[in-house]
């Protein structure tokens, strides 16, 4: 083999690498977002994977191949100038959890928060809806807690910080997709502009306690070893990530954008240099990155600060609905940091 033909096999083998990457793109991003039936998305997914896998193969066959290839350029041209067109919206027919919006309003140290969630779940279907009107004085501010949900195995859970103030009240703030009604989560989906972005300011009885309770999946809390001017740029942190999102409205995306990310975005705006770890895209193990940092409660191994701070056998104590005003003190019961080191 002379050095040009081999060349030109490097070059074809590299180009049908990228082929079947937007091959594969291509086809996930018909199947989420063509409108339609069913059948009409098979038949057209259908059709742009034959057409890819034919310019595939034109790559080394005979000359009758070899329009496949720029047959299937134009279809990815004409698809990406269609993704294109694709945009946010915060106009769609939104489930009821996340069917508004926070607005906040700032006078010196004290904070107005409007359309805080505090939803009574009975189970992931039967739950009273109630959102309100919440006033905070930045000067309380006294504590902030990472929480992790864990829903689909050990690398993989949702990320919550909850903010404690002098006077024993608690807000949680959490990024979620903002499902519409006929909408449930899909992390592949995620990747392919299905969702728009929420951020949701609730209380722990709503946001925890579902997850806890209602839901069964296994919740860690951490507290936060910050020293009190981070505590408040990580809320203020908060309050604009929301504002932006109501000024425009944003695509979650399962890899960039997420609950994750945005933990560490407005970490990286108080202190620059913290450095990317792989764990922050598998969100299960944030807590042992935050621990590497020495970001948690200091004094005890992360096995420990993971054993005890394990909340369900606390929080199952609690029927639904009852227990709304202790359920914070009960969970962070010989939690490190939290001032309650002794177990009942």
């Amino acid at each position: 083999m002379t050095h040009r033909s081999l060349a030109r096999n490097i070059a074809a083998g590299l180009l049908a690498v990228v082929m079947v990457l937007t091959t594969l793109w291509g086809a996930f991003g018909l199947w989420f977002q063509l409108p339609g039936p069913v059948v009409l998305r098979v038949l057209v997914v259908a059709s742009w994977c034959v057409l890819g896998a034919a310019a595939i193969t034109g790559l080394w066959r005979g000359a009758r191949w070899r329009l496949a290839t720029p047959a299937h350029l134009l279809a990815l041209a004409g698809l990406l100038a269609w993704w294109s067109t694709l945009q946010p919206s915060h106009e769609r027919d939104w489930a009821d959890d996340v069917a508004r919006l926070l607005e906040a309003e700032l006078d010196g140290s004290r904070v107005t928060l409007h359309n805080v969630r505090n939803f009574n779940w009975r189970t992931p279907e039967d739950y009273d809806v109630r959102w309100e009107t919440r006033e905070y004085d930045l000067d309380e501010l006294a504590s902030a807690d990472l929480i992790l949900s864990y829903w689909m195995g050990p690398a993989i859970a949702h990320t919550l910080v909850s903010f404690g103030f002098n006077d024993g009240r608690q807000l949680v703030f959490s990024l979620e997709i903002r499902k519409e009604r006929s909408e449930s989560f899909s992390a592949v989906a995620g990747f392919f502009r299905q969702y728009e972005q929420v951020l949701v300011a609730a209380d722990e009885n709503d946001i925890v306690r579902t997850r806890s309770n209602a839901r069964g999946e296994d919740v860690y809390l951490y507290r936060l070893a910050l020293q009190p001017e981070t505590l408040r740029g990580l809320f203020l942190g908060y309050l604009d990530e929301a504002a932006d999102l109501r000024r425009a409205p944003a695509f979650y995306n399962t890899l960039t954008s997420n609950c994750t990310t945005v933990v560490f975005e407005l970490a990286r705006r108080i202190a620059p240099g913290i450095p990317v770890d792989y764990r922050l895209l598998l969100s299960g193990y944030l807590a042992r990155y935050v621990y590497d940092l020495g970001g948690l409660a200091p004094g005890h191994d992360f096995e420990t600060l993971q054993q005890r701070g394990y909340i369900n056998p606390r929080a199952l104590q609690l029927a639904p609905g009852e227990g709304k005003d202790v359920f914070p003190g009960v969970i962070r019961e010989g939690v490190p940091g939290t001032g309650t080191e002794v177990q009942r």
